[in-house]
């Protein structure tokens, strides 16, 4: 983590890495997905010139799909709620029905 515009430090919250870094609504805890599909969270304290954040603490372990990481999940402004896509499981596939020229059918029954 570094401020923006860069202006001196950098901070890494993650101990093995993550993905998707997402904030609860008043800056002081981030959220991250570890590579093992693990929610993380670390508390943080951004203010002033310095810069403080705890060890990140497992909150869950997920089902998120890891292809295309950036959108599988969002955090409500409390932290307290979690909106996750997640894979669906299909043991069923259902046919396709395509009905083509379905105008001339509406038109005979006028």
């Amino acid at each position: 983590m570094q401020p923006f515009p860069a202006s001196g430090g950098k901070w890494q919250i993650s101990t093995q890495g993550g993905f998707t870094p997402r904030w609860r609504g008043d800056g002081k805890e981030l959220f991250f997905l570890s590579p093992d599909r693990q929610l993380m969270s670390a508390d943080v304290n951004p203010a002033g010139a310095t810069f403080e954040a705890s060890s990140p603490k497992t909150l869950f372990q997920t089902q998120v799909d890891t292809a295309n990481i950036s959108n599988r999940y969002d955090v409500s402004r409390d932290g307290q709620r979690f909106l996750m896509s997640l894979p669906v499981e299909n043991t069923v596939s259902l046919p396709i029905t395509v009905i083509t020229n379905w105008l001339v059918g509406i038109e005979r029954k006028r």
